[in-house]
């Protein structure tokens, strides 16, 4: 071998050397100034930090009346680093009244970091939850025979009636995608998990306060570090005001038992909900207990789908609640005026469709139409929609005119309500019947979406808006359940004013249908004393039973409520529909 070689030779070992050295280096400098991998051991080896939770927000309705609020209860939590391997766990487990198998299992799951990240041996840890009283009392006494144990004061959530379940939501542990989501939670903590408890869970949880002590080489507690000077205290959360009216929805909710179906009321100047029903309910005291887990798998299970809040996840064809929607949208197009007459013999009849209607007199104009929820007249009225080429180039263009219409009213999509899970119906586009009829569509096919039917879908949320709009003559604010946050000004989404794309004098003859309904059309159920409302019923077709529907608002001049009432299967819309609405306008205006 050449000496050339091994010159070479020892460049590349030295090489190697100087780059491996060079690692090290930089790892250790990486360890010890900029990370604190390390220093987080250190002070965990160092010092306990204790949670301490702070008091979550109350919850009231529009007239101060409390409808959530907490209740002290003790968590027992551990930290698995401080506990005593000779611990007389037989004791223990006899003092908090569960079995050896229990305490292995609850243990197994702290440790297990795929169910729960955020597991350190050096942190506290959720090992039971909501001690009450008397077993607060026997254990507490007993404490100091096992270190790594103790208890910590919580504040749960309590309901003051069984009702608003699924516009108030629940409180319960977080889950590990919760703590991935939001470093601010860890195992054992609690979070909103539905309704307004989950989408104003940062202003109702408050913050955290940290209580820190000091450990000694052995590891034991010496106190508060510094004499409690590292310290820092809880801070409560936000108080919250609901637009709901807590009589209100009380008296909806009865209406509704054994029923299936929604009720939304809307403030129309300020879009506030007043009350919102999904039905069937369940109380929400239930999940409150230690029980919760129990209590969710049966209500999970059952077939009438409690937990569903059909109120803006139900999705429903709107029957003649749609018609008004499309009577603004034809006179603003200028398809036909007040006066326009259209024939309904029985129904709409052309060339081999028919579509079917109740009996009453035939021709009619606008205002009896609406009165009388004549099918003939508004099928006619999309029919000369879609086939104006002197307004439209083609079926298409009549077609989207027609679906922006819709969506400016508030339709096809969600309209954004402070709650979640809100779902966004359906209003059909040309490309969507392009793709349902291979092309070959014309506006026969697609006629009974001008009665709400066919492809409309809509959710009592919707509707409800729609009341609210009309009540408006032509604007509204995005429904909102919320009315204030303490120390907060409500986000301006919530204030805001949405223009449809009809002028406010279409809605004045709307406005007038509507009360021809309720003096002398398929309304007259709901009339109540000393106001005069205006509505629109609708009978949805479903192959299981038709749906029930009322959509209105009163009074006729300065409303003060709008209102839908969605009874599932429930036949005619006067049969079941108006009579709950008739009772629930008496209530928020009569105050009987």
């Amino acid at each position: 071998m050449t000496d050339y070689e091994l010159s070479k030779r020892s460049y590349v070992l030295g090489g190697v050397a100087v780059t491996i050295i060079a690692i090290f280096v930089i790892r250790l400098f990486y360890l010890q100034v900029i990370s604190d991998e390390y220093k987080k051991y250190a002070d965990s080896n160092a010092f306990l930090k204790r949670s301490e939770f702070p008091a979550r927000g109350v919850i009231k309705d529009r007239n101060n009346k409390l409808m959530v609020y907490n209740q002290m209860t003790y968590d027992l939590m551990v930290v698995m680093n401080d506990i005593n391997p000779s611990m007389d766990t037989i004791s223990f487990c006899r003092s908090l009244g569960i079995t050896k198998d229990d305490f292995i299992a609850r243990m197994d799951y702290i440790k297990d970091r795929g169910r729960n990240p955020s597991y350190s041996r050096f942190t506290q840890q959720m090992f039971y939850q909501q001690l009450n009283e008397k077993e607060y009392c026997l254990l507490e006494e007993k404490m100091f025979r096992y270190p790594g144990f103790y208890i910590q004061k919580r504040a749960i959530r309590q309901y003051s009636t069984p009702y608003a379940a699924h516009v108030l939501g629940e409180v319960a542990q977080v889950s590990a995608a919760d703590i991935e989501e939001d470093n601010y939670y860890q195992s054992g903590d609690y979070i909103g998990k539905m309704g307004v408890e989950r989408s104003y869970e940062k202003q109702l949880r408050g913050q955290k306060g940290v209580h820190v002590l000091l450990r000694d080489a052995r590891g034991k507690i010496r106190g508060a570090y510094k004499g409690g000077a590292m310290d820092t205290p809880p801070r409560a959360g936000r108080d919250i005001t609901l637009g709901i009216d807590a009589e209100l929805q009380e008296r909806a909710e009865q209406l509704m038992k054994g029923r299936r179906g929604s009720i939304i009321a809307i403030e129309p100047s300020t879009g506030e909900v007043l009350c919102m029903v999904s039905a069937p309910s369940y109380d929400p005291r239930i999940l409150t207990t230690r029980k919760r887990g129990e209590y969710m798998k049966q209500l999970q299970k059952d077939k009438t789908r409690p937990l569903l809040n059909r109120a803006i996840m139900g999705q429903y064809p709107p029957g003649s609640t749609f018609k008004p929607s499309q009577a603004l949208t034809f006179m603003q197009e200028r398809i036909l005026n007040t006066s326009t007459s259209y024939p309904c013999a029985g129904g709409f009849r052309y060339k081999r469709l028919k579509i079917g209607c109740h009996a009453h007199p035939s021709p009619l104009n606008l205002y009896n139409a609406i009165a009388t929820s004549c099918n003939g007249y508004f099928c006619w009225g999309l029919y000369y929609m879609l086939n104006n080429r002197s307004r439209y180039s083609s079926l298409h263009e009549a077609m989207s005119t027609w679906r922006d219409y819709m969506v400016s009213m508030g339709f096809g999509y969600k309209l954004g309500i402070d709650m979640p899970g809100e779902k966004r119906g359906l209003i059909p586009n040309a490309e969507f019947y392009d793709q349902a009829y291979a092309g070959r569509w014309n506006a026969l096919t697609i006629l009974s979406i001008a009665i709400g039917q066919g492809e409309v879908m809509n959710t009592p949320l919707q509707i409800a808006n729609q009341a609210a709009t009309i009540a408006n003559r032509g604007y509204y604010i995005i429904p909102h359940v919320v009315k204030q946050v303490e120390g907060e000004r409500l986000d301006t989404t919530y204030s805001e004013r949405h223009y449809t794309m009809v002028d406010r004098r279409y809605y004045e003859h709307v406005v007038r249908g509507m009360r021809d309904a309720v003096t002398s059309g398929t309304c007259r159920g709901v009339k109540i004393p000393g106001y005069s409302v205006c509505g629109k019923t609708g009978t949805a077709q479903n192959r299981g039973g038709d749906h029930s529907v009322f959509m209105g608002f009163a009074p006729m001049h300065n409303p003060r409520i709008a209102l839908v009432v969605y009874v599932e299967n429930g036949g005619f819309g006067a049969d079941s529909a108006v009579p709950i609405a008739a009772r629930i306008f008496n209530k928020y205006l009569n105050h009987l």
